[in-house]
C-alpha cells in the first residue's frame, strides 16, 4: 500500500472536525494550557505559505502538550473589521459583510487542509455583533473611569464626581488633561450639567478631544503611524496630512509606567520589550513655563509650557522652538510673518510624524516674529516653529540649547540665529557634567561649580520658587486616537444630548452597524454612518429610529465614527475563554480556570500597537477585577518571516527589449518581477504565458541565451506586490499538508526569517514516504509489525529520538526535530526495525509535526481512538548507557573483522574471548600466535 496523502489528509481531517477531537473543557481535572495565535485578517487573497509558519508552531506545541496530559486551549478566529473590506465595498458597491464573510471561508478551508487542532467550537469574528458587544461594553466602562494616581488603578467615575462635590479637585491625584482647572467643591457644585460633563471628560479613561491626527483623504479616515508608510497610506499609497480634528482617545498614558515596569513580569523577546519601552519613552526632567512678550500685532501673554531632560542648560537657551501644529502658532505670530508661517503648517501638514522624525538631514522652519521672556534673564527669546518638534510629543515646544543639542545647533546655524558663547570649549554632556565641575554657566554663577545633579535640582527649585516650573516625568507615548472616519468598523455606543457624549445603556448593547448605500464620507464631510437614514437613538424606547425624529429631547445623534481595528483585537484572548457568554463578557469561573495565555506566537510588527494596545485594555480590567492577572500573555515568541524568492526580467533602458539575465553584460537596465508560477525550477521564463499576464510586453524583442529567455532571482518578503507568492494549497495538492508542515519547520529556527525554496519540499516529502514503508513491507507494501521483542539497537535509537524531540520541542528548536525524525527514520530502516515497541512510539513523536500520517499509522497499529491525547514517549537512559564495545580485531596491526563484547571484562577474559572465536581461529589456521596485545576498551591485536 503506497503513501496515498490525499485521502490520508482529507479523512483524518473529516474525522477531527466530526468528533471535534481538540475541544478543550472548561474546569478539566487537567492542568490547563492556553496556546495563542495572533488571528489573522482575511484578505481575498488568502494564505501564501509564509503566514502558516506560527500557526505550525503553535499547533506542534499545542499537540505536545496534549500528548504531556494537559488540557488544551488553541483556538482561532477572525479580525474581521477593517479598512480593506470598506475599501473593495467602495469599489464594487458589495457590502463588506459579503466579502469578509468570503474571505473567511477561503481561509477555513485553507487552514484546515494544514491539519491544525483549532477548537473552532470557540471561533470568534470582531464583525459579528455577538462578539462586539462586549467591545461596546469596555468602551463604556472605560468611559465611566478614571485613573487614580494616588492608587495607581483605575476607579470609577462616580467616585470621582463625590470627591468633587465634596472637596473639588484640588487634592486629587489623577492622570487628566494638562489644562485641567483646579476648583472648589462650591465652584464644582454651582456648574450646571453640561459644565460638569466637560469636565469630567478630562478625567475619563476614554474622552473626547481635539487631536491632531494622520487625515487621509482619498480614503477619508484617520490612519494609525503604523498604516503609513513613506508619508503616504499603506493601503492604495494615498498621501496624508496631518489635521486637528475631534476624535475619541483612550487615556492609555495613565498607564505608561505600569507598561514598562511590567515588561519584567512577561517571557517575551527582549528586543521586543525594549521596543515597547523605547517607545513609551520615559523622560525624567523639568516642566518649564516660557511666557510670550506682548507684540505689535498682539499685546497678550500667553503660556508656554516646555518639557526638558535638561534643565540645568536653561541659560543656554537662544530661542524656542514649537511645532507646526502647536495651538498658539496662529495667535502668536506677526502680521509680518503670517504668510510665510501658514505657507510652512500647510507644507508640513503633508508629513507624517514618522517621516519628520527620521528625516534628520534637511532643516525646515519659520520665523513667527513672536518672542518669549526667559523665566530667569527676562531677555527676549525668538520663537520658531519647525518640523522637528513634533505636537504629540511631550509639549510640542522646546527650549533649544544649541550648544547642547546638535539639532538645535544646526538649526541656529541654517537659520542665522545668533547661538550665545557661555558654553564655548565646554563639555556640556550629562557623563562630562557628572565628571567634573561647570566653569563657567551665567552672569549670576549661581550654578559655579555644581556637577550635573545639583546644577539640575537646583534649576528646578529655582523654578518652583518663581512659578515657572517643577520637576516632571515625561513619556513620548501619546494617548491613543480611538476614532476612525470608517464604516467597517465597532459603532460607539454614543448618542449626543446638546454635544455631551452619553452611553447607551448595557443591556441595550450591542448597537449594531446600520445599513448604508454609500461607505465612502458624506458630500459635507462627515463619516460613512452619516449616510445612514436610521441612525439616531431614542431614549425612550431604547432603540435606533429614522434621524427625521431627532428632536434632542427623547432622540438624539448617535456617534458617526467607529472603532480602530485594534479595538477588537485587544481582549479577543479572554473572550476566547467563554466565547458562547451572552450575559457577560467571561465568567468567574471561565477566567479563573484559563487564567492568561500559556504562549502567544505572532509578528514582532505589533510590537508597538496590538501588543501594547492590549496589555493597557488587560490592566484596565484587572483594575475592574475582571481578570486576574495585569499580563494576558506570559510567554510571547515572534516567529521570523518566510521570503519568497522573486524572478526578474530585465528591460533595456530606452527599449522595449527583455535582456536574458546572462546576457546583461553591463547593459543599462530596469528590472521587472515576473509571477514566479511563470518561471521553471531552472530559471526558465514562460514567454508566452508572460505576454499574456502583461500584455504591454506582446510586441517587445525577448533577447535569449541559447533559445531560453533566463530570469534574475532575488529573495524578498513574500508578497502578492511582488508575485512571489506560494499558495499553500498547491503545495498541499502535490506534497501533502504534513510534508509542508515538516518542511516549514526544517527551514531553520522558528524566530528567524527564511527564503522559500518549493524544490527543497521534496526532501521532506521523500522523509514521510520513508516513514510510511518503515510499517509496511512486501512488494505489495501491505501493513506489517512484529511482536517480537525490539534489538537493543533499535530501542537506543527510540530513546535518543525521544530525549531530543522533547528537548526540541520544549525549546521551540522545531527545524532540529524534524532532523533528528530523518535519522531517526535512516537508522530504523538499516537496522530493518518492525517491533511495535519501537514503531507505535515513534508514531506519537511525530504526530505534532506531521498529524495526518501519524492518525492512520496510529490506526493501522489497532487502535480506535486518536492518537492526540496519547501520553508522550518517556524517555529511558538506560538504553543510553554503552554496556559492550565493538573490538577492532587486528593481526600483525591489520584490522580483519570486529567483535562486540562486554565493556566490563578483563584483559584475560578479552584475549581468551578473541582467540576462540572462528574468524581468529581461521586467521591463525593452528598456528600459536606470539603476543596478544588487549586494550581494554579499544583494541586488540594479534602477533602473529
Amino acid at each position: 500500500m503506497s503513501y496515498n496523502f490525499r485521502e490520508i489528509e482529507a479523512k483524518w481531517q473529516r474525522y477531527w472536525a466530526e468528533k471535534s477531537t481538540f475541544k478543550a473543557i472548561d474546569g478539566s481535572e487537567k492542568e490547563k494550557y492556553y496556546v495563542l495565535d495572533m488571528f489573522p485578517y482575511p484578505s481575498g487573497a488568502g494564505l501564501h505559505v509564509g503566514h502558516p509558519l506560527g500557526y505550525i508552531a503553535s499547533d506542534i506545541y499545542a499537540r505536545y502538550k496534549r500528548h504531556k496530559g494537559f488540557n488544551v486551549l488553541h483556538p482561532m478566529g477572525y479580525d474581521s473589521f477593517g479598512l480593506p473590506a470598506e475599501q473593495y465595498a467602495i469599489q464594487t458597491g458589495q457590502h463588506p459583510s459579503v466579502t469578509t464573510e468570503t474571505n473567511i471561508a477561503r481561509y477555513r478551508e485553507q487552514l484546515d487542509k494544514l491539519g491544525f487542532s483549532f477548537d473552532w467550537n470557540r471561533e470568534v469574528r470582531t464583525s459579528d455583533p455577538k462578539y462586539y458587544k462586549w467591545t461596546q461594553w469596555i468602551f463604556i466602562q472605560l468611559f465611566n473611569s478614571w485613573y487614580d494616581k494616588s492608587k495607581d488603578k483605575a476607579e470609577e467615575i462616580e467616585q470621582l464626581i463625590e470627591i468633587f462635590k465634596k472637596e473639588g479637585n484640588v487634592n486629587i491625584k489623577a492622570a487628566c488633561d494638562e489644562d485641567t482647572p483646579v476648583f472648589t467643591a462650591a465652584e464644582w457644585n454651582k456648574l450646571n450639567e453640561k459644565k460638569q460633563e466637560e469636565l469630567l471628560l478630562k478625567y475619563r479613561l476614554t474622552y473626547l478631544a481635539d487631536t491632531v491626527v494622520n487625515w487621509c483623504p482619498a480614503l477619508g479616515t484617520v490612519l494609525a503611524n503604523d498604516e503609513i508608510v513613506n508619508g503616504v497610506s499603506e493601503r492604495g499609497g494615498h498621501p496624508v496630512v496631518r489635521k486637528k480634528m475631534t476624535q475619541w482617545s483612550m487615556r492609555i498614558t495613565a498607564y505608561a509606567q505600569r507598561l514598562i515596569d511590567d515588561l519584567q513580569k512577561v517571557d517575551w523577546p527582549q528586543s521586543l520589550k525594549d521596543a515597547q519601552a523605547n517607545w513609551i519613552g520615559r523622560s525624567v526632567g523639568a516642566s518649564v513655563t516660557f511666557n510670550t512678550m506682548p507684540s505689535v500685532d498682539n499685546q497678550s501673554s500667553y503660556p508656554i509650557e516646555v518639557f526638558t531632560t535638561r534643565p540645568d542648560t536653561i541659560f543656554g537657551v537662544s530661542f524656542m522652538t514649537l511645532a507646526p501644529e502647536h495651538e498658539l502658532v496662529s495667535k502668536i505670530t506677526t502680521q509680518e510673518q503670517k504668510e510665510e508661517v501658514e505657507s510652512y503648517v500647510q507644507i508640513t501638514s503633508k508629513r507624517s510624524e514618522r517621516d519628520r522624525l527620521a528625516d534628520v538631514k534637511s532643516i525646515t522652519g519659520a520665523f513667527t516674529g513672536a518672542y518669549a521672556e526667559h523665566p530667569f534673564t527676562g531677555e527676549s527669546i525668538p520663537i520658531w516653529i519647525g518640523d522637528y518638534v513634533l505636537a504629540g510629543y511631550g509639549t510640542g515646544a522646546v527650549m533649544s540649547v544649541p550648544a547642547g543639542d546638535q539639532r538645535d545647533y544646526d538649526f541656529a546655524k541654517h537659520f542665522n540665529i545668533p547661538v550665545p558663547n557661555i558654553f564655548e570649549g565646554i563639555d556640556i554632556s550629562e557623563e562630562a557634567f557628572a565628571n567634573k565641575e561647570l566653569t563657567v554657566i551665567t552672569n549670576s554663577g549661581f550654578l559655579n561649580g555644581l556637577d550635573f545633579k545639583e546644577a539640575t535640582k537646583k534649576v528646578i527649585s529655582e523654578l518652583e520658587k518663581i512659578g515657572s516650573g517643577q520637576g516632571k516625568v515625561n513619556y513620548r507615548l501619546r494617548d491613543a486616537v480611538f476614532s476612525r472616519q470608517r464604516y467597517w468598523g465597532e459603532p460607539f455606543p454614543v448618542y449626543y444630548v446638546d454635544g455631551i457624549p452619553k452611553m447607551i445603556s448595557e443591556e441595550n448593547l450591542p448597537l449594531t452597524l446600520p445599513e448604508v448605500e454609500k461607505y465612502l464620507p458624506t458630500d459635507t464631510g462627515e463619516p460613512p454612518l452619516g449616510n445612514a437614514s436610521v441612525w439616531s437613538w431614542d431614549i425612550k424606547q431604547c432603540k435606533v429610529v429614522d434621524n427625521n425624529l431627532i428632536d434632542n429631547k427623547t432622540v438624539f445623534p448617535l456617534e458617526l465614527n467607529t472603532m480602530p481595528g485594534w479595538a477588537g483585537s485587544s481582549q479577543y484572548f479572554n473572550r476566547y475563554m467563554d466565547p458562547e457568554n451572552n450575559k457577560e463578557i467571561f465568567s468567574q469561573e471561565a477566567i479563573n480556570y484559563w487564567q492568561q495565555v500559556n504562549l502567544y506566537i505572532g509578528g514582532v510588527e505589533h510590537a508597538t500597537g496590538h501588543l501594547l494596545y492590549s496589555r493597557f485594555w488587560q490592566k484596565f480590567m484587572f483594575d475592574k477585577g475582571l481578570v486576574p492577572y495585569e499580563e494576558y500573555a506570559r510567554k510571547l515568541i515572534n516567529q521570523g518571516m518566510i521570503l519568497g524568492t522573486s524572478a526578474f526580467v530585465y528591460r533595456e533602458e530606452g527599449t522595449n527589449k527583455l535582456i536574458s539575465k546572462g546576457l546583461i553584460n553591463g547593459l543599462k537596465v530596469t528590472p521587472l518581477h515576473a509571477d514566479v508560477s511563470l518561471v521553471s525550477s531552472s530559471d526558465e521564463l514562460d514567454i508566452a504565458a508572460f505576454q499574456k499576464w502583461r500584455p504591454e510586453f506582446k510586441d517587445a524583442e525577448f533577447v535569449l541565451e541559447n533559445g531560453k529567455y533566463i530570469v534574475g532571482r532575488e529573495v524578498e518578503k513574500m508578497s502578492k506586490s511582488k508575485y512571489n507568492v506560494v499558495n499553500p494549497d498547491e503545495i498541499c495538492e502535490e506534497f501533502g499538508a504534513d510534508a509542508l508542515r515538516m518542511y516549514e519547520m526544517f527551514l531553520g529556527p522558528l524566530e528567524q526569517a527564511k527564503p522559500w525554496n518549493t524544490a527543497g519540499i521534496s526532501g521532506v516529502y521523500a522523509f514521510l514516504k520513508k516513514l510510511w514503508r518503515l510499517y509496511h513491507s512486501g512488494s505489495e507494501g501491505s501493513f506489517h509489525v512484529s511482536e517480537e521483542l525490539p534489538a537493543k539497537e533499535a530501542l537506543k535509537t527510540l530513546h535518543k529520538t525521544i530525549k531530543k524531540v522533547e528537548e526540541d520541542i520544549e525549546q521551540f528548536s522545531f527545524n532540529t526535530s524534524v532532523a533528528t525524525f530523518m535519522i531517526c527514520v535512516n537508522e530504523l530502516s538499516a537496522q530493518k526495525c518492525s517491533n511495535k515497541s519501537i514503531l507505535e512510539p515513534l508514531a506519537i513523536l511525530v504526530s505534532p509535526y506531521a498529524p495526518h500520517i501519524a492518525e492512520e499509522l496510529w490506526e493501522k497499529l489497532g487502535h480506535k481512538e486518536s492518537i492526540s491525547t496519547e501520553p508522550f514517549p518517556k524517555f529511558e537512559a538506560d538504553y543510553l548507557i554503552e554496556n559492550s564495545k565493538e573490538y577492532p580485531i587486528s593481526f600483525n596491526g591489520k584490522m580483519r573483522f570486529t567483535i562486540e563484547l562486554p565493556l566490563d571484562m578483563g584483559k584475560e577474559e578479552i584475549e581468551s574471548a578473541v582467540l576462540a572465536h572462528e574468524k581468529t581461529k581461521a586467521q591463525l589456521q593452528g598456528r600459536t600466535p606470539k603476543k596478544v596485545i588487549v586494550v581494554p576498551g579499544k583494541i586488540v591485536n594479534i602477533v602473529g
